[in-house]
């Protein structure tokens, strides 16, 4: 397997930057890109220039992952090229957040015949339900096929996002692509948050919408302990993520984000679903944990993965670390390479919610403010 990378700041500058990756003919093209440049008019047409025969798949971010760091206003261009051709492609629109589950299912019907090794998925980041997504996804394929991937971001706006096929740049579609037998995949999911406060029983909810905590408004509970940051939500509620606990106050290992409120109706919507008669309690965190829960996934996806030759380590991070790590963001990716070391190009995105199986099981999950690392190589390379 061979990959090579590149990163633009403008569209110009792309012809001239993407020449050396498809010098490599490349069977797929991995992209990750600021908003404004994915859905420039001119992109799509430009990376289908440049890479004519390989597949095209990414999306928008909230933050630019790749070998050089962290950046923001850029496009990021991973070319890969392996034994196994081009790889299979599934793309659907996505009709609306009640869609996602059926959109899920509606991806793995196209991708269930190549009996994929893994899955990679990316989808739109706002108006999706990213738990009924992989629910749907799970429910077509093979038991115990791992799937990874994410859900775009647009800055910290939560107003538009897009998503790259082989068709072009999209703000209503869903894309995965198959991942052939042959490959060794590793992952590993780390968050780093810390909870506080008290559980609080979820009274009334529906799908990903929280309406009562305890009986009461949840934006009203949610607002008093936000004290002076509810002013600035819906982002400020990147910094404040709700844990999971089930109905006995036990750690599921999940936590949600929130993407929206309702003031009308004094509800949340988070990223994924949460249970009825679940619990929830909230979290913070400091830099230092946030980069130890990042070295701890890329611990995790190596120990998977240990193959010799050269890899491709897929990061997806969510927003709301990068917001509060602030200036020292590039620390959580330089954790991550120097546990990878110099064979593994990193290439990623900070979005808004992270799609990665449960580090013991193959039991694929929306995940919300954590590091999530697929760690993709040749098995015998």
């Amino acid at each position: 397997m061979q990959i090579r990378q590149a990163c633009v700041s403008s569209l110009a500058a792309l012809p001239a930057a993407a020449a050396p990756l498809a010098a490599l003919n490349p069977d797929w093209v991995l992209v990750f890109a600021a908003p404004a440049l994915l859905s420039e008019p001119g992109c799509f047409a430009a990376l289908r220039q440049s890479f004519p025969g390989a597949v095209l798949l990414g999306c928008s971010t909230a933050g630019e992952i790749s070998a050089r760091g962290v950046d923001d206003a850029t496009l990021n261009m991973t070319a890969v090229s392996w034994q196994y051709g081009r790889p299979v492609l599934a793309s659907t629109r996505l009709d609306g957040m009640d869609d996602s589950e059926a959109a899920g299912q509606r991806l793995a019907t196209q991708l269930a015949s190549s009996r994929p090794a893994g899955v990679l998925v990316f989808g739109q980041g706002v108006n999706i339900n990213g738990s009924a997504l992989v629910a749907g996804l799970t429910t077509g394929l093979p038991p115990e096929t791992p799937i990874m991937g994410g859900l775009a971001g647009d800055g910290a706006a939560f107003a538009r996002t897009w998503v790259l096929d082989n068709d072009g740049v999209h703000d209503d579609v869903v894309v995965a692509m198959a991942l052939p037998a042959g490959l060794c995949i590793g992952h590993g999911s780390f968050g780093g948050w810390k909870p506080f406060g008290p559980a609080r029983r979820v009274t009334r909810c529906a799908g990903n919408v929280l309406f009562e905590l305890d009986g009461e408004p949840a934006l009203e509970v949610y607002k008093r302990y936000l004290g002076e940051h509810a002013a600035s939500l819906p982002a400020s509620g990147l910094l404040f993520p709700f844990e999971m606990l089930g109905h006995d106050h036990n750690v599921l290992g999940l936590v949600r984000t929130i993407l929206a409120v309702d003031e009308s109706a004094g509800s949340l919507v988070l990223a994924g679903d949460i249970e009825q008669d679940g619990y929830l309690r909230l979290m913070h965190a400091s830099t230092d944990a946030l980069v130890d829960g990042a070295e701890a996934a890329a611990n995790a996806a190596h120990a998977m993965n240990q193959a010799p030759g050269d890899a491709l380590a897929i990061l997806v991070s969510c927003v709301g670390r990068k917001l509060v790590m602030g200036g020292r963001i590039d620390e959580e990716v330089e954790a991550v390479g120097d546990v990878l070391g110099q064979k593994a190009v990193l290439a990623g995105f900070y979005s808004y919610g992270e799609i990665s199986p449960f580090l013991q099981t193959t039991e694929c999950r929306l995940h919300n403010q954590t590091m999530t690392i697929s760690l993709v190589s040749d098995a015998g390379a």
